[in-house]
């Protein structure tokens, strides 16, 4: 019996991976440039971090977590997101005791157990950033810019900033019972997620996909006509910095975030590109999250996007595979040996080379290095091992020239700089 990879969890493969590397090189690159640090968490977490997180009432933990008891007894949960994780880490490592703005970002993998379609995995990988320690909104408006710069230096295209607030806590209860009085009135019309749920988390129902409930919450009461001074203050101030930037967004006021933690300023980079799921990256403020957890108040914000839909937006532009310097072609066991000397002492000094492993004859090898699309080539065989040299072919330029073995590193250095 053939013993397959999992639904939902695919591998990633060379010819694919170079894109993701490119992905993952740009945002290290562009997030240091901000004064990021990359931080690690563990894949698995105690189930009620995400409980007490992410909200008992979401989807995430209603239908999607992975959990389940281990061999000690305590509940364990694959992690669904990665902003729990790194406030746990934060509050655990008590990383506000080394700087008052901690800013941190992270990649790698997910699990939410949904299914499976277009760019939307069981397994999905994420690159998300954080920053712990600032309430003001020149911070909201650099993480937005921060992420407008990522998108134009991977070469994203498509991609468009959103833009909303969901007020405070002192806000937040009074648009709440305006809007579960606007739903009562319409819960013959509501979907059966949205009729269950919406007294305990009535903002899901306004960002709804099924197109019953879109029609029923069409003219329902927008949260931006209810925010208090201080949120309104802030979101104002937030659009002001990012018309300063130049950094190009539209208010959507029916934007509403999944997890609970989120508060004031929240934001999508959305595209028509991916279908009905059009959000590639998502995130807002967290204020009250790091006190939720048993941490000291500390404002927060971050952002998470998802690689495999990053990818899917790069379509037919992926990153090839860097080429391969140098082939060595041997003839005969002792000039194989040699060609294995060679290519070692290459490839400890900084040179990708390759070599034949089966005795394959001269022409095979000579198919091979075309296959791996090598830069050079050098053939070995009796009169090379007695000369110390051999010719070294550019099959670019179809030109070939001698060179001795003691230099073969340097030349190659020389040639592929």
């Amino acid at each position: 019996m053939t013993i397959t990879a999992i639904k939902g969890m695919n591998d990633i493969l060379p010819g694919e991976i170079e894109t993701w590397q490119y992905l993952e090189a740009t945002a290290r690159r562009v997030f240091g440039r901000f004064g990021f640090s990359e931080i690690r968490t563990p894949v698995v977490e105690k189930t009620d971090l995400f409980c007490r997180s992410i909200g008992e009432t979401t989807d995430i933990v209603e239908k999607e977590m992975y959990t389940f008891e281990d061999k000690g007894k305590n509940r364990i949960t694959l992690r669904p997101e990665g902003t729990a994780s790194v406030m746990r880490s934060y509050i655990q490592n008590k990383l506000y005791n080394n700087d008052p703005v901690n800013k941190l970002y992270y990649l790698g993998p997910m699990f939410r157990y949904e299914r499976p379609q277009k760019g939307r995995y069981r397994q999905f990988h994420q690159i998300g950033a954080e920053v712990v320690g600032v309430d003001s909104p020149l911070i909201d408006a650099q993480v937005m810019a921060m992420l407008d710069t990522f998108f134009r230096e991977a070469g994203i295209d498509g991609v468009s900033l959103e833009i909303n607030s969901l007020g405070c806590k002192e806000c937040r209860p009074g648009y709440r019972d305006t809007l579960i009085a606007f739903l009562e009135a319409r819960l013959d019309v509501l979907c059966e997620d949205c009729r269950r749920r919406y007294k305990t988390n009535p903002l899901r129902t306004i960002d709804c996909k099924v197109p019953g409930c879109r029609e029923a919450t069409a003219d329902a009461p927008k949260i931006l006509d209810h925010l208090c001074r201080g949120c309104d203050d802030h979101f104002s101030r937030t659009q002001s910095l990012l018309q300063g930037l130049e950094v190009p967004f539209t208010v959507n006021a029916r934007m509403v975030r999944g997890l609970d933690y989120y508060t004031r300023t929240t934001f999508e980079m959305v595209t028509d590109r991916l279908g009905s799921q059009n959000a590639v990256a998502a995130g807002g403020r967290y204020d009250g999250l790091v006190e939720e957890l048993g941490g000291p108040a500390s404002p927060g914000i971050g952002f998470a996007m998802g690689l495999e839909r990053l990818v899917l937006m790069r379509g037919d532009d992926k990153v090839a595979p860097s080429r391969l310097p140098l082939f060595i072609a041997a003839m005969g066991e002792a000039a194989t040996d040699k060609a294995f000397t060679l290519a070692t002492d290459l490839q400890r000094n900084g040179i990708e080379a390759e070599i034949d492993y089966f005795g394959k004859s001269l022409k095979a090898q000579m198919r091979r290095a075309n296959k791996l699309e090598a830069r050079f080539v050098l053939i070995l065989g009796e009169d090379e091992l007695a000369s110390g040299e051999a010719e070294l072919k550019d099959m670019d330029q179809s030109a070939q020239e001698k060179v001795r073995f003691e230099k073969l590193t340097e030349l190659l250095k020389e040639k592929t700089a």
